[in-house]
């Protein structure tokens, strides 16, 4: 018996086939960030710089000659401060921190917040898990971070005790992920 006869048959088999034909496309949509696509094929700095809510961290990453290394094949994972968290500083820090003699302190700054390794949000919760409430990893700038949970949300620790919370996790990227965090995060310095 054909399917065109057994409308049951016909029926499943039309609903396997349009899955099959839209999953791929369905795989594909980007996320946004800062109302910008990010597309898991291109590089953290293909995306960054069109995402609205990260313009201050594009031009601080700029400013320190970092573009070149976040560019690279990674894998990285970067916990990204968006304009609001560069807003939370003292005022005059960021532009303090964008003059050329100080480009070394804000690669210390921003090292600090890449983690040479690619660790989804689910990743990253489980070795919170596994080591009993809190993790650290060791970033770009040689310092630690502590992982750690607040109900449902991955919070990140500073060297100061100072917390970010990832407000949109795995932004995924052909050599990394990004998780949005609302405070930028300081190294000891």
């Amino acid at each position: 018996m054909s399917n065109f006869k057994n409308p049951v048959r016909f029926g499943l088999a039309g609903v396997a086939l349009v899955a099959l034909l839209t999953a791929p496309a369905l795989a594909q949509s980007p996320v946004t960030v800062g109302g910008a696509p990010m597309y898991a094929d291109k590089t953290i700095t293909e995306n960054a710089p069109n995402a609205d809510n990260l313009t201050t961290l594009v031009a601080a990453v700029k400013a320190a000659g970092l573009a070149g290394t976040l560019d690279g094949e990674g894998p990285f994972t970067v916990f990204a401060p968006t304009n609001a968290a560069f807003e939370k500083l003292p005022a005059g820090t960021v532009e303090t921190l964008l003059k050329p003699e100080n480009e070394a302190q804000l690669k210390h700054i921003l090292t600090y917040h890449v983690v040479p390794a690619k660790a989804t949000s689910e990743a990253a919760m489980q070795m919170v898990k596994d080591d009993g409430g809190a993790h650290n990893v060791t970033t770009v700038s040689g310092d630690t971070l502590t992982l750690k949970m607040d109900g449902g949300k991955l919070i990140v620790i500073d060297e100061s005790g100072n917390g970010a919370v990832v407000e949109q996790a795995d932004v995924m990227q052909s050599n990394g992920v990004v998780h949005v965090i609302d405070t930028v995060l300081m190294p000891k310095m």
